[in-house]
């Protein structure tokens, strides 16, 4: 979808229409559900962090100034939602040996799904978590620095700092496992 389309669709379900926030949500869930299982490695977890940040949208949708801004503050969000789910996460009880075994074979399904290069996308799962989540929000997401910037809550520097880190290790890694 066109980027002035998107901002209309803001604008209109602002004033409340629910058509237009409908389409937003179809038009973003894709992502959003991808990068929430980036964040969480579960597609239970996955899903009810989309959920929570689209409820948190409904009622905050209203307070945001510029349209532009709506792709990257709904990932900000939801990626909120993900570090809250991951401290209580941390808080419960362990997982018993049948649920790693099933959050193992989800994330084999999910990266199975992915038209990647297994060793370039095993390269990438050994990233530290923060330039994973750079390389992911501007290759596969295709954000720009802006977006990833305020996503991630750090300045635009860093998020370049971050890519170009991580491309050094992906490159470095891989040339090395070719050899």
């Amino acid at each position: 979808m066109e980027k002035a389309r998107v901002d209309l669709l803001v604008m209109a379900a602002k004033l409340g229409d629910s058509n237009a926030f409908d389409q937003l949500c179809r038009h973003f869930q894709p992502g959003l559900l991808r990068f929430a299982y980036k964040l969480l490695n579960s597609e239970s977890l996955a899903m009810d962090a989309c959920q929570n940040t689209w409820l948190k949208m409904t009622k905050s949708i209203r307070r945001l100034d510029d349209p532009r801004a709506f792709k990257s503050w709904l990932y900000r969000s939801l990626r909120w939602q993900a570090t809250d789910m991951q401290r209580k996460r941390i808080n419960e009880e362990p997982l018993t040996e049948q649920q790693e075994l099933e959050q193992c074979h989800q994330a084999q399904q999910h990266h199975d799904s992915l038209a990647i290069n297994d060793d370039l996308l095993l390269q990438i799962n050994h990233l530290s978590e923060i330039d994973k989540q750079a390389i992911y929000l501007f290759y596969l997401e295709e954000m720009t620095l802006q977006e990833i910037s305020t996503v991630l809550g750090v300045p635009i520097g860093t998020v370049k700092s971050r890519l170009n880190r991580a491309r050094n290790q992906l490159r470095k890694t891989l040339t090395n496992s070719c050899h």
